[in-house]
C-alpha cells in the first residue's frame, strides 16, 4: 500500500509541477515536474506512514 501511495503522490506532484511550470515555459515545466515528482513521492509515503498505519 505504501508503494501505491508513493505512486499516486508522485503522479499528482508531477502534474502540479508541470502545470505550474508550463505557465513560464517548457523547460521550467519539465524541471518543476521532476521536483513535483520527488515531493509527491515523499509526501505520499509520509501520509501512508503517519496517517494510515498509525
Amino acid at each position: 500500500m505504501e508503494k501505491l501511495m508513493g505512486f499516486v503522490g508522485a503522479t499528482v506532484g508531477s502534474l502540479v509541477g508541470w502545470y505550474l511550470g508550463a505557465l513560464v515555459g517548457f523547460t521550467t515545466g519539465m524541471l518543476l515536474s521532476i521536483v513535483g515528482t520527488a515531493v509527491g513521492l515523499w509526501l505520499g509515503r509520509w501520509v501512508m506512514q503517519r496517517w494510515l498505519e498509525g
